[in-house]
């Protein structure tokens, strides 16, 4: 007596797979799409861009801002050195789609203070050693730079500033200065400037 098996012919088993499959690859992809295109008009994930675009480590009197405008604030002595107290100035640009928050301002290894809520940039007379300022534009006259006016050092989206950092320490001149930009989402930028140099 013969047994005769019943069931699905291979191919067929192989053609009902592939289309699961495609079922549910399609629903997957829709409810993907709706994800992207909400996650983009939202501006998330939220992710700092900040470029470092040059810097101005002069052993001058006077530092030049992002903006090519002298800072209107005495800024040190030509003596071969940046000493303690003299400054160094960063030029940023938020490159991102969201207002960046710095955190965290590091130079030489020496951490730095955000100084808020100052009408007028100080100059070398009034010690500020261990502050740094965000400049959003120099003053032509020279009188004040625009300082950033919040208690909290911020960029908005596509602005250019200056971060200038009154030095702990001195540098001599033609040595490298390392430092590092926190943001409040967790970004780190970092660059390196030649004492006694400008770029950018």
């Amino acid at each position: 007596m013969i047994h005769q098996r019943s069931g699905v012919s291979p191919i067929i088993a192989t053609l009902l797979l592939v289309a699961i499959a495609v079922v549910g690859g399609s629903i997957i992809f829709s409810f993907s799409q709706g994800f992207f295109a909400t996650a983009q008009i939202s501006g998330q994930p939220q992710i700092d861009s900040i470029e470092i675009v040059g810097y101005d480590a002069s052993d001058v009197t006077e530092l030049t801002m992002h903006d090519g405008v002298l800072s209107g604030a005495v800024d040190g002595v030509q003596d071969g050195a940046i000493a303690p107290g003299e400054r160094i100035a960063i030029y940023v640009q938020n490159r991102g789609v969201q207002k960046v928050i710095m955190t965290e301002v590091l130079v030489a290894g020496n951490l730095y203070r955000y100084a808020s809520g100052l009408a007028v940039l100080p100059d070398i007379s009034d010690p500020a050693d261990g502050n740094y300022f965000v400049v959003l534009r120099g003053d032509p006259a020279p009188a004040n730079a625009i300082l950033s006016p919040g208690k909290v050092a911020e960029l908005e989206a596509g602005a250019e500033a200056t971060i200038i950092v009154d030095l702990l320490s001195g540098i001599k001149n033609g040595r490298d200065i390392q430092f590092r930009i926190a943001t409040s989402n967790g970004g780190i930028f970092v660059g390196t400037a030649i004492s006694g140099q400008q770029s950018g």
